[in-house]
């Protein structure tokens, strides 16, 4: 009987410790893409020394824990009060962004030649039943087809070849996606190519609009319905631009997806424009690091085998 039961025992914890689990996968690849060593010294210079009062937890630790909270989206109170909602995350979010564009940047994996430009809606409650009585005045309504949506929205412009993120730029939902790319908000200043779908209509028209960047925009879908593609060569050669405007443009999706479907991130967690924003800035520069884990996990191995550690 004893033997029995050992035996039982021994395959269930064999079957536990083999068997990886989609959090572990994304934990181990992670750990090993994330630069540590360059966020830990950016983050060092402001982090609290705990002369007065409790000691502070390891920084490293910190930082660890404050990106299993924007790859989870955990929600556990005391780890956001300790953690996430600490002052310098939310000064540093930007920087932190900076060092992980750098750390492509010097892999070969950004592009600086073309940007494709999207936004996306993100809810905020829009209940009142809050001790204020009221909701977030910061967030506003935005319409998309036939429905309402209340909340915020992220502006993002990606590199056109790569579909890495490289500036984000929150605003309330009412603010019209052209708008940020007219002022230029969401470029990087160095492309000579824009793509953006059908709501960026006119942008190359704003009196803010860089003279020295070509735009490529979508077609209106009713405008590219009355086409005549098999009667028509011109306009079977227009739709056929248009397809492959509409492959390019299709990158920018990609760090929508990461962050709302990987990281679970499809509503805001703060009052306020800046905090979300702030959050939504860390949460595209770990969404780069993920989309390109298998490259720079290659790299990794092949410098090991080439110095033999």
């Amino acid at each position: 009987m004893a033997s029995l039961q050992t035996m039982k025992q021994s395959s269930l914890d064999l079957n536990l410790s083999t068997k990886t689990t989609r959090k572990q996968e994304l934990l181990a690849q992670m750990d090993l893409v994330v630069p540590w060593a360059a966020l830990v010294e950016l983050i060092a210079p402001y982090y609290p020394e705990g002369k007065n009062g409790r000691p502070p937890f390891a920084l490293q630790a910190m930082l660890r824990i404050h990106c299993m909270q924007q790859w989870f989206t955990l929600s556990d109170l005391a780890m956001k009060e300790a953690f996430f909602d600490t002052r310098i995350y939310h000064k540093l979010a930007e920087q932190i962004l900076g060092i992980v564009n750098e750390l492509l940047a010097a892999q070969g994996l950004r592009l600086k030649a073309g940007t494709a430009v999207d936004a996306t809606l993100i809810a905020a409650p829009s209940s009142i039943k809050n001790k204020d009585k009221k909701r977030d005045p910061e967030m506003h309504s935005s319409q998309k087809g036939n429905e309402w949506h209340f909340g915020m929205k992220a502006h993002i412009g990606v590199d056109a070849d790569s579909g890495l993120e490289h500036t984000v730029i929150g605003t309330s939902g009412n603010v019209a996606d052209v708008v940020e790319v007219g002022g230029n908000s969401v470029l990087h200043g160095e492309e000579k190519d824009g793509f953006g779908d059908a709501g960026y209509q006119g942008v190359q028209k704003r009196p803010d609009a860089r003279a020295d960047m070509t735009w490529h925009i979508a077609m209106r879908l009713g405008k590219r319905k009355e086409l005549d593609k098999e009667n028509n060569p011109v306009d079977s050669l227009i739709d056929q631009l248009e397809k492959i405007k509409a492959s390019i443009r299709a990158k920018v999706e990609h760090p929508f997806r990461v962050i709302k479907r990987q990281f679970g991130y499809v509503k805001v967690r703060y009052r306020g424009l800046k905090k979300n924003t702030l959050q939504i800035k860390t949460l595209f520069a770990l969404s780069n690091l993920w989309m390109v884990r298998h490259q720079l996990l290659a790299a990794q191995g092949s410098v090991r085998l080439q110095t033999g550690k």
